[in-house]
């Protein structure tokens, strides 16, 4: 007798007949839920409907296949080009994911007034087209080749595909997206999972580039099975708080580039607009002559950006002493006043500490910690650093300070902003040379560092 039902597991996507409270394949608890396998419904699935009946693939030897490169084509919009790895690539399937409100439709929205003669099919299941029309009109896209679909059944949808053949299609969102002929409803595991696989097989088939809007659950994480990010070629991340106007776009995954770019937006009245140098809109509004600030150089894949790290530090009121981060790992900022303690002599167990990066901005190498341990001793100790000093560099565990990547590059951009003295590690201070007008001050370690620079 067939099974009816199998359980999926929303983390790696691994199937069994029955539910555990462990998966068995990845080991996460609670991740296993019910729906419908595979063949259980009324008739075929959507990707089998999206292959047709097109001939059957027979294997070829691997050296008579093409290695010529990927087509690529720029989607109008810089910082976008820059995470995808130079530009779309035709025939992928990429998938957008971020919080509610954030501007995914927004930005794909604009991307359509940009592509210049493409035709573009945008599939709606979210909104009417009139209320489509009405978010084109304030952003002011108007070009004629956007061809509107509100619906939400895919058979439609690759209908409308295999009728107009288009260029690029924007499905906004997946899990709205349903197959008729399985009995779950629209969202579920089974569904997400169908309707991305008969996109992608579409795509691939056609030719044409699939940009997929994915809702995001309340861990941050794109909803549905883990095996939708397998699935498709890139997956960006557009995140930021709401609360403020810039956005980043990040790739977690990118088959055809690195997924270490990042793309820079302002959210404004009309839309979406690029950032073509964070590091100035990063320190734009820094105080002068303050305590508890400092100034580092990251690198965001071959970007490198200066972002300004604020500490608070203040006698604490109850017998444990708070600690709080924001855009630095809590671990990686515990660690630090650890060291502070042991090995800067600074006793920072009696006191609040709070860390900030200034513009939402996520630091996460380790280029930022003497930069961090300078903000917090200049905050404890209520004395500034000069408005013109940098810090760059990796705090070890015995208080030293250890050398980072692309060292030159950073240092020139550091430069280039105006600044007039950067900390770097003292043992790497003869591979490096100074840019015109900045000072280097090599250190070994920590207390080295808060002697040099806390006026």
């Amino acid at each position: 007798m067939r099974e009816k039902t199998k359980f999926y597991c929303t983390e790696c996507g691994n199937e069994t007949s029955k539910w555990f409270g462990q998966c068995p394949a990845c080991k996460q608890w609670n991740t296993l839920v019910e729906a419908p396998a595979e063949g259980a419904g009324k008739g075929r699935s959507g990707a089998a409907k999206a292959a047709g009946n097109s001939l059957m693939n027979r294997p070829r030897p691997i050296t008579e296949l093409d290695a010529g490169e990927e087509i690529r084509f720029s989607t109008g919009m810089g910082e976008l080009d820059r995470v995808l790895g130079g530009g779309a690539v035709v025939g992928s399937i990429v998938l957008v994911g971020g919080a509610p409100g954030i501007g995914k439709s927004t930005l794909l929205l604009q991307i359509c007034g940009m592509l210049g003669e493409q035709t573009i099919l945008y599939v709606t299941g979210e909104e009417s087209a009139r209320q489509l029309k009405l978010r084109a009109g304030r952003l002011g896209v108007s070009r004629g080749g956007i061809l509107v679909l509100a619906e939400t059944k895919l058979d439609n949808v690759l209908r409308a595909i295999d009728d107009t053949r288009p260029d690029v299609v924007i499905i906004d969102s997946i899990q709205t997206m349903f197959n008729g002929d399985l009995t779950s409803g629209p969202g579920s595991v089974s569904q997400v999972k169908d309707c991305t696989m008969a996109l992608m097989q579409a795509a691939k088939q056609n030719g044409f580039t699939c940009f997929v809007v994915g809702h995001v659950n309340k861990e941050g994480a794109i909803a549905g099975p883990r095996v939708l990010e397998h699935m498709v070629d890139c997956v960006l991340y557009f995140e930021g708080d709401r609360a403020m106007n810039y956005r980043v776009l990040r790739a977690a995954k990118n088959r055809f580039g690195s997924t270490n770019e990042i793309g820079v937006f302002e959210m404004a009245d009309t839309g979406l607009t690029e950032v073509p140098n964070p590091s100035e809109m990063l320190l734009s509004g820094r105080p002068k002559n303050c305590p508890g600030t400092c100034v580092t150089c990251v690198m965001e894949g071959t970007r490198p950006i200066l972002a300004e790290i604020q500490a608070l530090v203040a006698p604490s009121g109850f017998a444990g002493a708070r600690r709080n981060s924001n855009g630095i790992d809590y671990n990686r900022a515990m660690l630090l006043l650890a060291v502070l303690d042991k090995r800067g002599g600074v006793s920072l167990s009696n006191c609040d500490a709070y860390i900030n990066v200034i513009g939402g901005l996520e630091l996460d190498e380790p280029a930022a910690d003497l930069a961090t341990v300078l903000a917090i001793v200049s905050s404890a100790k209520d004395r500034m650093i000069s408005f013109d000093t940098t810090a760059i560099g990796e705090v070890g565990l015995t208080g030293e300070i250890r050398s980072v990547g692309s060292l030159g590059q950073r240092l020139t951009e550091v430069a280039r902003l105006g600044f007039r003295r950067c900390v770097i590690p003292a043992h790497v201070r003869g591979e490096v040379r100074a840019p015109e007008g900045l000072e280097l001050i090599p250190v070994r370690n920590i207390r080295e560092a808060i002697a040099a620079v806390i006026l």
